[in-house]
């Protein structure tokens, strides 16, 4: 699950200044082995959280995740290898949103928990084994959602909380076939619900299906099959849907709409339910510049996802107001305003009160090598 962020991540400005020199990539380009591609990204931010929460972490998100503080949202560097039967990446990363999304990875036995996983964005390889059908294994994105870990590849800055609290990662084994131009099945098999390492020794199975009859269309499922609770504990089978649509082109004019639905069966009780559903818009001005517009609502009436409030549950509406301009040298500046109503009184405030409206603005710089 991905959870608040409770403390200050170390190494991520190191990070920052070992990716900026310009020289960099092609000193690190020559010599490399056919297929093999490198790169890096760094995301650097701002963010004033009009709660002004003492901590400077901020609440029910990961990125941005501190207030009135410059920081390292995301950085990281990457290898690719992309051949006719074998591709794979393995990418390495720092900043405030790895910390925050990783706290709670679990932490079973003496070498597992977060302080390896957080570093591994993604470290997978991969065969082809028919024309149409790759199977990958190792650590890898999640196969639930539209909106990326990686800022830069997403038509707003912050992530929508639908987006925020489903993976964002998985570690197993994944088939993907690509059935036709238009139609691709993905088929996964994952230790859980956004872990590396194991909570139990079950083990946990998800389903994408995308249809794109043209660049400007895409309709798509995914969904969720697990149980996450330690052995220790008694099952509590989660099954999570997903519906998602794109109209338009992602480097044009364009909407995306994602709704999603899920439950989780609680021993000697009734189940739980809960569900998210989010519309955003953006629309390019000029070349380089471009406006975003987001709605949404989430409800967790029972707090499976967004647990341990001390209130009946957390349902909460907002909306969002993008400004993105495109520099020159691959550098990215989004500015982003965003707030929220809660149902009820959900957000920590300075004083120590709880508020049912929360809103941030955040400005970033990115770069991309």
């Amino acid at each position: 699950m991905r959870t608040v962020a409770r403390r200050l991540p170390r190494g991520g400005i190191a990070l920052l200044f070992l990716l900026l020199p310009s020289t960099t990539t092609p000193a690190l380009a020559q010599g490399l082995p056919e297929g093999v591609r490198v790169g890096a990204f760094v995301d650097t931010y701002y963010a004033w959280d009009f709660s002004r929460p003492p901590s400077l972490d901020r609440v029910y998100t990961t990125q941005p995740a501190r207030h009135s503080e410059f920081n390292v949202n995301l950085a990281f560097i990457e290898a690719r290898l992309d051949r006719e039967s074998l591709r794979g990446r393995i990418a390495v990363q720092a900043g405030t949103s790895v910390q925050s999304n990783y706290a709670a990875e679990p932490r079973i036995g003496s070498v597992s928990g977060p302080d390896l996983s957080r570093l591994l964005q993604e470290a997978y390889v991969g065969v082809r084994v028919a024309t149409p059908l790759w199977v990958d294994a190792g650590i890898f994105f999640s196969h639930i959602g539209q909106e990326s870990w990686i800022s830069r590849d997403n038509p707003t800055y912050m992530r929508s909380l639908i987006a925020d609290y489903t993976p964002y990662y998985s570690a197993g084994v994944r088939a993907v076939w690509q059935a036709s131009a238009a139609f691709t099945v993905h088929l996964h098999l994952v230790n859980g619900w956004q872990n590396i390492s194991e909570t139990n020794e079950d083990k946990a199975a998800g389903l994408r299906v995308e249809y794109a009859p043209s660049g400007t269309v895409l309709f798509g499922y995914s969904d969720f099959v697990g149980d996450k609770q330690p052995d220790s504990l008694p099952n509590r089978l989660r099954m999570y849907n997903q519906a998602f649509a794109r109209l338009g082109r992602t480097d044009g004019a364009a909407v995306w709409v994602t709704f999603d639905l899920g439950t989780e069966s609680a021993p000697d009780a009734d189940g739980s339910t809960w569900y998210g559903v989010a519309a955003i818009g953006r629309v390019p001005v000029t070349s380089a510049l471009a406006l975003s517009l987001r709605l949404e609502r989430f409800a967790d009436p029972d707090g499976v996802i967004v647990a341990g409030l001390g209130t009946s549950g957390f349902e909460t509406t907002g909306a969002s107001v993008g400004l993105d301009v495109a520099l020159p040298r691959a550098f990215l500046w989004r500015t982003e305003r965003r707030g929220f109503r809660g149902d009820q009184a959900i957000y920590p405030e300075r004083d120590g009160g709880l508020s049912r409206n929360s809103a941030v603005a955040v400005t970033s710089l990115a770069l991309s090598l």
